[in-house]
């Protein structure tokens, strides 16, 4: 009996401090989530002014509201939008968690911290928080468009920190992690999801139909949450997250046909369990800790907000992502949560770390949580002012590169498609034998050495150098490999999308094709040498390796800003001849206002995305506004490179030029930012 009124005294509790504040917040039109971390800070064991709740229950209670989020998350995002975004998603995430691990580990060893130590600083930092995303998404009713990649890249970053646990374990417990120890552990993990979909697709979706067609909404609630408490728990007995096995369960019953009733009927239940989350959050905090280190928490904070929002950005845009779609996503993922406790609670059960490295990490989870809302806000601004700052030439090729991605993807398939996967398979191996040569010359240095001087019979420094002439001697042939690799797959892939033309013919793509083979390399460098650098940094002097990196993309960025600047005249050529056209087609009375393809003069000069015609009618409600105003570009992603006016034309606009009813614009993009965009010029819906 004392348990259970204990129980419920916690309960009670919980409830009416987020009961509390939700309404004082609401009031003041602020973020709920906001009022929960207060109520969890006033109820929490840091601040004695309210009777204190048991850590205990509520923690439990909290992980019961995170497989409930997830399976509403799951719900929402099908297998079909995962895998429509697993190629974003994957370089994204890989690269955002790369940068973010040297980053923390970079910290940590200026903070004076051990190898060890710093490793986990890196890792507490590297994984953002699905649950406070999907809340701060919720509340701000944003749904669709960039939701899906930020989803993407959330799944393919929890699955990075089921990796990195396993690796922190070992390393901490003292056991040697070899190669193949990681590879077994990443084919399980493979394995588990596999036959997880597979026996899960063949079973859920049926089961969840026939559910619902009982109609009888207490038997469908019943049956998803048990659902989705059997997958968390299958998840956990193998060792991994509930929150993934939460997520995969309401992706499965995504595939129903019948998802939006089950989850309307599952919302009340999942938003009283996500609010006890938020305040289990806000009972963490402890204001004397971030007072005592208020510098390491300054400096965590500021590494995960600028180094998630910068790398996230700048990874989505070489995947093809617009400036708006990529900012968003950045300044959306600009938090550390759950899976942070979980990685420092790691660290100071094996005495790896101590309880500084927790507090930071509670801090830190905390300051972004109060920040997440404000940055989601800030971030359509933002991008708009961002794209209206980029020079020129980066402004028209952030315009047109999606557009090439786009048709390389309709291009690949078959023998191209294996080709590119067996080039990429070989940087691959390249990569990891480079790795595995560095972490074992590092570990056996003191080894080799002495040996050398055994043989040699010189000095230790002068010994060691020897090695380290060795060590770059052997490794050799896989780091050259891997550049000729990278530049084989820039030259396979921009043949793709830009065929070289007949033998003796002006080659019109030549500046296009110049251009995407340097973004190519440059993306395959980062996606490769992030991770690279991440895994062998603790074996490495501080800047040494990322010296090596750091050299490779300034030569890649100096020829891409080159190639970038020639684009531009090419593009300028171009609009040329897209004005020309339109002046054509506007004497000749054949413009509508439906879409029409510059199909010759695309012809003539490549890599424009097709260019199409749109006319700016009557009732336009852009009519005497500038570019600039309108946000074509930012908000839509399609760039203007032609505008014909009454007996004038202007080439590849600034974004000054006032719009007026009859005048007929060129607008190239992918086919979804054209859409947008003629949506937008048009006010069709």
């Amino acid at each position: 009996m004392h348990d259970t009124h204990h129980f419920l005294e916690t309960l009670a509790l919980v409830l009416c401090a987020a009961a509390l504040t939700t309404v004082v917040f609401q009031w003041l039109r602020q973020p709920v989530v906001l009022g929960y971390l207060l109520a969890g800070m006033l109820i929490g064991p840091h601040i004695p002014v309210a009777p204190t709740a048991d850590s205990a229950v509520v923690h439990t209670l909290a992980e019961l509201g995170v497989i409930l989020l997830m399976f509403s998350l799951g719900i929402e995002f099908s297998l079909k939008k995962l895998f429509r975004v697993g190629p974003t998603a994957l370089f994204v995430a890989v690269v955002q968690c790369s940068v973010m691990i040297w980053l923390g580990y970079l910290a940590g060893q200026a903070f004076g911290w051990s190898r060890l130590a710093s490793l986990y600083a890196g890792g507490v930092i590297a994984i953002s928080s699905t649950t406070i995303i999907v809340k701060a998404f919720e509340e701000q009713r944003i749904k669709g468009g960039f939701t899906q990649v930020v989803f993407g890249v959330l799944i393919v970053e929890d699955l990075i920190a089921i990796l990195l646990i396993t690796i922190l374990t070992a390393l901490s417990t003292g056991k040697s992690l070899t190669a193949v120890d990681l590879g077994m552990t990443a084919g399980r993990l493979a394995m588990f999801l596999v036959v997880l979909f597979v026996v899960g697709l063949l079973t859920v979706p049926r089961l969840m139909r026939a559910v619902v067609r009982l109609d009888r909404p207490e038997t469908t609630v019943v049956a998803s949450v048990g659902l989705a408490f059997g997958f968390a728990l299958l998840a956990a007995m193998y060792g991994y997250s509930v929150a993934l096995g939460a997520f995969i369960a309401g992706s499965l019953v995504a595939e129903s046909g019948v998802e939006s009733k089950i989850e309307h009927l599952v919302q009340p239940v999942r938003d009283m369990f996500a609010a006890i989350f938020f305040v289990s959050v806000g009972m963490l905090i402890n204001p004397g800790d971030i007072a005592a280190h208020w510098l390491l928490v300054l400096v965590f904070l500021v590494l995960v907000v600028v180094g998630k929002v910068v790398s996230v950005t700048l990874s989505a845009v070489l995947t093809g992502q617009s400036i708006q779609t990529s900012v968003r996503c950045g300044m959306s993922l600009a938090q550390i949560g759950e899976f942070s406790f979980i990685i420092a609670g790691l660290g100071l059960t094996t005495q790896a770390t101590d309880k500084v490295l927790y507090s930071i990490a509670v801090a830190v989870s905390a300051l972004t949580t109060l920040l997440t809302p404000w940055l989601i806000r800030a971030a359509e601004p933002a991008a708009a002012m961002i794209d209206a700052k980029l020079p020129r030439p980066l402004q028209t090729f952030v315009a047109v590169y999606g557009t090439w991605l786009e048709q390389l993807r309709n291009r690949t398939a078959g023998g191209a498609s294996f080709r590119l996967q067996r080039l990429f398979q070989w940087l691959i191996v390249d990569a990891m034998l480079l790795t595995a040569i560095v972490i074992g010359a590092a570990t056996q240095m003191d080894r080799l050495t002495a040996l050398v001087q055994t043989h040699v019979n010189v000095m230790p420094r002068l010994a060691q150098l020897i090695v380290v002439i060795a060590a770059v001697f052997v490794s050799s042939p896989f780091w050259i490999g891997m550049v000729r690799v990278a530049r084989y797959l820039g030259f396979e892939i921009a043949s793709r999308v830009f065929p070289g033309g007949k033998p003796g013919a002006v080659d019109l793509a030549a500046a296009p094709r110049r251009l995407l083979v340097v973004t190519m390399q440059l993306a395959i460098v980062v996606f490769v040498g992030a991770p690279v650098l991440a895994i062998t940094q603790p074996f490495l002097p501080p800047w040494e390796g990322a010296g090596v990196i750091f050299a490779l993309l300034a030569l890649l960025a100096y020829l891409f800003w080159r190639g970038a600047t020639n684009f531009q005249g090419h593009t300028r050529a171009a609009a040329q001849a897209i004005a020309e056209s339109l002046a054509r087609q506007t004497s000749e009375g054949r413009q509508t206002n439906s879409l029409d393809p510059l199909e010759k003069a695309n012809d003539l000069l490549a890599g424009l995305g097709s260019p199409v015609s749109v006319l700016i009618g009557p009732n336009s409600p852009v009519i005497g506004k500038t570019l600039s105003e309108i946000r074509l570009r930012g908000t839509t992603g399609a760039t203007v490179l032609a505008i014909q006016h009454a007996g004038s034309s202007v080439l590849v606009p600034s974004g000054q030029e006032r719009l007026a009813a009859g005048d007929v614009l060129a607008v190239a993009g992918t086919s979804e930012a054209v859409e947008a965009a003629k949506s937008m010029l048009t006010g069709g819906g």
